[in-house]
């Protein structure tokens, strides 16, 4: 008898897809300041404990460094337009401060890891999606527009401060699709 295996982790949200709905949040004024964090961690593909810490003067920088939690190494973070026009909402709003953080409720505190993973699963619909799939949409959305290439996994592989490509393949979930292609195009 055969035990049927499921993917462990989770998984990556299509960039456009989450692209579209932080910038839904964020003009409908539903809720704002996740659809910044939506953009923001698409866009620079923070772990999240590390995108909960920034600031709006990290935001609003064109680059920043940051020593990430997991790893204590320093990293420097450009900020694409994509985040920049996401920020403008945020400029006439009163509680707007540079010393701010962006990602907080309504009560004003910074959203914990297991709120952003409620908000997720509220947002997007999917098997196995949490706070780690914006990382993961990061990584394929560089791969992809990288034409999918090795070249790119050994950025995106620096980029995680992975040990190699081939973890970064597995990662991002690369490597099972080429598995799974290799019977379907039998």
């Amino acid at each position: 008898m055969f035990k049927l295996l499921s993917m462990v982790g989770s998984t990556y949200i299509d960039f456009d897809l989450a692209m579209t709905k932080g910038k839904k949040l964020i003009r409908s004024r539903e809720n704002p300041n996740f659809g910044l964090l939506i953009i923001c961690g698409i866009n620079l593909g923070l772990r999240i404990d590390d995108l909960l810490h920034l600031t709006f003067k990290h935001l609003k920088q064109e680059e920043f460094a940051i020593i990430e939690g997991k790893t204590g190494k320093k990293r420097i973070l450009q900020v694409n337009d994509n985040i920049r026009v996401a920020l403008n909402f945020f400029d006439d709003d009163l509680t707007y401060s540079l010393d701010g953080h962006p990602f907080t409720s309504q009560k004003g505190s910074i959203y914990s890891v297991q709120h952003v993973n409620r908000l997720i699963k509220k947002y997007f619909k999917g098997k196995n999606i949490s706070s780690h799939s914006l990382r993961k949409s990061f990584g394929r959305r560089v791969w992809e527009n990288n034409n999918k290439t090795d070249e790119a996994l050994l950025y995106l592989s620096e980029i995680f401060n992975h040990q190699s490509p081939a973890i970064t393949r597995k990662y991002l979930g690369i490597r099972a699709e080429e598995i799974k292609n290799i019977y379907l195009n039998l």
